[in-house]
């Protein structure tokens, strides 16, 4: 969005003055001023790095040393989740016009579903590897809350986002994007972790209700992706590449793809014993059938993705928080991915897996510097930079 700079009356002009213009600004409205920009797809590096973590416990080697450097990771994102929370809250009370803006900004709004994904990731994390620093009591208790509060809000933003889409944003095809599956992805990653709680709760009904509510999260996120997804394919095939910035948001396709397979993949495990025969073998089959044909299409479209982000690359693009796109969706593929080497006891899926845990790695070190470096220097959380009034240069950039 353009902001043009109004210009002063006569009387305020610059006159030749060369004193200073501008006061020093006080720390605590410095602070104020940061908080006021900070938006909802800040959420994403805090799935980054849970994912690091859960996707880390599963490979194909059981040494003590990786699993604590993935406890740590999961210790790092749950300090990252607690303190985007809090920031969060301060901006909803000191700007809650801004608030209210992304909320009503078609570009913005889609992100709050990072919020509810974020939350799920770092409780699903505490059951995974947190547990072996804090005990499995309070890891089921932290997860029990964090699942809570993360499937409420996913399911809330999953409705309230599209209706904003359809009834205040003014939106065409043109303007399809992957970004549009942030709302619609959330209650996949409900239906992907709420298995691992269901070894928790009291035999019987309680835990054949969570199964299966799991299972109908699934079916509400991958028809709602079906419906999406190929807009987002004819967007790309009809109107060209997307801007530099937000190529790497190509890879958010593999959420919805990775985490179903997760998600089919959990369902196996936990189903035997939870629900009568010949259901609790139905998901087990279902974790392979479904699991290795999308798997495929995840792989083509990595492959398509990576080589736009390479084109894109190679044409200048620069760092934005859109680069925590290669982390999360990426950690999807690579528990998807350990999923099938679970149920079909093959090779390749290991080796898939190890490749796509190291693509993750070096994702999340390279995003991971530039967020920090540009935290430090201010820019990350700087306002939107003011265009000048006046006729726009003709060799002027316009992305």
């Amino acid at each position: 969005m353009v902001t043009a700079v109004p210009r002063l009356p006569t009387s305020r002009r610059h006159t030749g003055h060369t004193g200073p213009t501008r006061r020093t600004a006080h720390p605590r409205r410095s602070r104020a001023i940061a908080v006021r920009h900070l938006g909802p797809n800040w959420y994403a590096p805090v799935m980054g790095t849970a994912i690091v973590a859960t996707a880390g416990a599963g490979l194909p080697f059981g040494s003590p040393g990786p699993r604590t450097v993935c406890t740590a990771f999961w210790a790092l994102s749950l300090v990252l989740l607690v303190g985007l929370l809090v920031a969060r809250a301060t901006h909803w009370i000191q700007h809650g016009d801004r608030a209210r803006a992304h909320l009503m900004d078609p570009a913005m709004a889609p992100f709050y579903g990072c919020l509810s994904m974020a939350l799920l990731a770092v409780g699903g994390g505490a059951l995974v590897v947190g547990r072996d620093w804090i005990g499995t009591p309070a890891a089921v208790a932290l997860d029990a809350v964090l699942y809570t509060a993360g499937t409420l809000t996913g399911l809330t933003v999953a409705v309230a986002v599209p209706y904003l889409m359809i009834t205040r944003h003014r939106l065409d095809a043109s303007q399809a994007g992957p970004v549009w599956l942030l709302p619609l992805v959330a209650p996949m990653v409900s239906a992907a972790l709420g298995p691992l709680l269901v070894p928790h709760l009291p035999p019987g009904a309680p835990r054949a209700t969570l199964l299966l509510a799991c299972f109908a999260m699934f079916g509400l996120s991958l028809l709602a992706t079906l419906v999406m997804l190929p807009m987002i394919f004819a967007r790309l095939l009809t109107g060209g590449p997307l801007p530099l910035a937000l190529t790497p948001a190509l890879f958010l396709v593999l959420g919805p793809l990775g985490q179903s397979t997760t998600a089919v993949a959990n369902f196996g495990v936990a189903a035997p014993g939870v629900v009568p025969a010949p259901y609790d073998r139905g998901f087990a089959v279902l974790a392979v059938f479904y699991g290795v044909p999308v798997m495929g299409f995840a792989l083509f479209w990595l492959t398509l993705a990576g080589a736009m982000v390479v084109r894109a690359h190679r044409r200048g693009m620069r760092f934005t928080m859109t680069w925590w796109a290669f982390t999360f969706p990426v950690g999807t593929s690579v528990t998807g991915a350990e999923g099938l080497a679970r149920h079909t006891g093959l090779l390749v899926y290991d080796a898939l897996t190890v490749a796509l845990y190291a693509l993750l790695l070096a994702a999340w070190t390279v995003a991971a510097a530039h967020t920090t470096r540009g935290l430090l220097s201010g820019r990350l959380l700087a306002a939107p930079r003011p265009v000048p009034v006046g006729p726009v240069p003709t060799t002027g950039r316009t992305t």
